[in-house]
């Protein structure tokens, strides 16, 4: 991403759900088909140019190749996102972390930070991770 094209909010978005889904290394088809499904269908992505998707993925995943690379995306995200936003931000990252039905201990880690940056009520954070692996449960 150019430095003179600041992240839009729904970049942002993305770039949390890039983030999850690249936190243990091992970016899952199943991460993302279920980024490429909520940018296709929920209403706060109804005018997003998809196209972006992976120019935000490569800045994130150039972010995390730095020092202090999270930390640089904290503030990008705290940047673009309005605060009304920040819980949808933690559903998104959820429901990433939960999509191949394996929670690992960076993908909890950066759930975790991600909790701290936006400032997500502990008990809506709680019920917000209960329900999406409720959405991903498998018979």
């Amino acid at each position: 991403m150019r430095p003179d094209m600041p992240l839009t909010a729904q970049d942002a978005l993305v770039a949390i759900m890039v983030a999850v889904s690249a936190s243990d290394e091992n970016i899952r088809t199943s991460e993302l088909v279920t980024i490429e499904r909520m940018v296709n269908h929920l209403p706060v992505f109804a005018d997003y140019d998809a196209d972006r998707i992976s120019v935000v993925a490569r800045t994130v995943l150039d972010l995390f190749e730095e020092y202090e690379g999270l930390d640089a995306l904290f503030g990008l995200v705290r940047e673009a996102l309005p605060e009304k936003l920040f819980e949808t931000a933690y559903v998104l990252a959820c429901d990433v972390a939960a999509a191949d039905g394996l929670l690992k201990e960076p993908e909890l880690r950066l759930l975790e930070e991600i909790r701290y940056e936006l400032n997500i009520d502990r008990l809506a954070g709680a019920a917000i991770e209960r329900a999406a692996r409720a959405r991903h449960m498998t018979l």
